[in-house]
């Protein structure tokens, strides 16, 4: 999609007045815009230009949108809905999202530097299923009648929790938001959404559409701005019932810090990765190569659960290496609009330049720099895919998330030692293991400290799997059954029986 017509996409559906975008009150919006008037840039990571000057929210507007939601749940029509009107307004959500896919797949390119194709083929379907999902969740949520030891009838009520906050990263924007918003809708909560800086205009256009499927006012707020204001503001907000984040282990100690200090609300928190990916001496090379390159490589390498450490046996290392090598040399980086291209540009300045200072650590520490490791290109923020062997545990590439296009490579010699080296480790989010010995896999799996083991495949997301890391990887699960647990208070009602007629 031309630039023009992404351009002429964002003023007539962007152009939102506050400097939240709200579906509560609209007299409120407008008094909230005479307050504040800041905004910030958006930029293009192609080229780092500017696509849009965003409303920046700050503590106050954080204010007004709790204030919001707390209305719309103690007083609006949304909880006195019956579950499967609500089930309804997030099926219509869902099937508007799946109408506007090119326009939403377009923005999340333009603001993200995804490739366009994966955008609207891959995650953007993946994205409406989710909220297919959550949909047919809602009317299914009921508590348990529980027998007691004496005359009581005892029941279990699953409430909802009341005014959830949210705060999303910038890697997956729009998936993120689903994640996220689904589960806490599907079971009757309000919600208060933070989106990342850097990639504020799906959410936005997401909560239009919301508007549009006939969610009640003050239901969703969207609020655009920085973590340290806005996000810190939301995290210790005394009348934020739940607080659900997704970004860094060390942004998430802040986060958990912030909720200990205020009103100890639950906290689902969503953290970083170092992924080992451990490739089996059985294994068929050409095909584990393909999908060690895909677990690192996706999405630019800014992926949480990205096979970042790519342990290979010793027998078949050298014969992983060359041809590793040789599909990292053909990877495809360009322009993410244009037909075939793999990679895109990374988000932003800061993000471009720590990827790039941890491929010099890389070269000083010794490992072999087997290709790439520079910028690709003048303009924008793009890095040439880069390859690394002879790799050791106790080099920075090896241990820190780089979130980044830098593929890793260490030897191993046998089960147990990746066993221990894999999971030593401050991180637990996610394993992949390439083997055709079923009972090595088995022997990986339960032994792998890890929220996810995919054997035999990598990134694998569905609606209804669960997902979240062990050790400071995180707390909770998103995605599935697990998920609503987040969203949900269990209260037991016990009432004594006369003469029952059985207990």
């Amino acid at each position: 999609m031309a630039a023009r017509r992404l351009s002429s996409l964002l003023s007539r559906s962007l152009s939102l007045p506050p400097v939240y975008a709200s579906l509560g009150d609209h007299s409120l919006l407008e008094a909230r815009q005479l307050v504040s008037e800041k905004t910030f840039p958006t930029l293009d990571p192609r080229t780092g230009e500017v696509i849009a000057h965003v409303a920046e929210g700050d503590a106050e507007d954080i204010n007004c949108a709790v204030s919001a939601a707390r209305k719309a749940f103690d007083e609006g029509p949304w909880l006195k809905m019956t579950a499967y009107e609500r089930s309804r307004i997030i099926l219509r959500f869902a099937d508007l999202l799946e109408k506007h896919i090119d326009e939403i797949a377009a923005l999340e390119t333009w603001d993200n530097g995804k490739p366009y194709e994966q955008a609207a083929k891959i995650k953007l379907p993946i994205i409406v299923r989710i909220f297919h999902y959550y949909a047919g969740w809602a009317d299914k949520l009921h508590g348990l009648t529980v027998p007691a030891d004496g005359p009581y009838h005892v029941q279990t009520l699953h409430e909802p929790i009341g005014v959830a906050g949210q705060i999303i990263p910038w890697n997956f924007p729009l998936a993120m938001f689903a994640w996220k918003v689904g589960p806490a809708l599907a079971c009757g909560n309000t919600v208060v959404l933070k989106s990342a800086e850097q990639t504020p205009l799906t959410a936005l256009y997401a909560a239009k559409l919301f508007h549009e499927a006939g969610l009640p006012p003050g239901v969703l707020n969207i609020v655009s701005g920085y973590g340290p204001t806005a996000g810190a503001a939301l995290a210790s907000h005394m009348d934020v019932d739940k607080l659900a984040f997704t970004g860094s282990t060390d942004t998430g100690k802040i986060v958990l810090e912030l909720v200990a200090r205020s009103n100890l609300k639950p906290v689902t928190l969503e953290l970083g990765g170092k992924s080992p990916f451990i490739v089996c001496e059985d294994a068929d090379i050409g095909t584990a190569v393909e999908l060690a390159h895909f677990a690192l490589f996706f999405n630019q390498g800014q992926c949480c659960c990205a096979g970042s450490r790519t342990y290979v046996q010793e027998r078949v290392y050298n014969g992983f290496i060359e041809k590793a090598k040789a599909r990292a040399m053909k990877r495809i980086v360009g322009d993410p609009f244009k037909k075939g291209v793999e990679q895109g540009p990374q988000i932003d300045s800061e993000q471009f330049e720590k990827v790039l200072s941890y491929v010099r650590s890389g070269i000083e520490s010794n490992a072999t720099l087997e290709c790439g490791g520079g910028q690709l290109g003048s303009k924008g923020f793009f890095i040439q895919p880069s390859f690394f062997s002879n790799v050791q545990d106790d080099m920075l590439i090896a241990k820190d998330e780089i979130f980044g296009p830098v593929q890793s490579i260490l030897k191993f010699k046998d089960i147990d030692e990746v066993i221990k080296r894999a999971n030593t480790t401050r991180y637990g989010l996610a394993a992949g293991v390439f083997t055709s010995n079923l009972d090595t896999a088995n022997t990986l799996t339960r032994a792998l400290k890890a929220g996810t083991v995919w054997v035999n495949c990598f990134d694998v997301f569905d609606a209804a799997i669960p997902f979240g890391g062990y050790k400071m990887s995180g707390i909770g699960r998103e995605k599935g059954i697990y998920s609503l647990h987040n969203y949900l208070q269990v209260k037991a009602v016990v009432t004594p029986l006369k003469e029952p007629a059985w207990l």
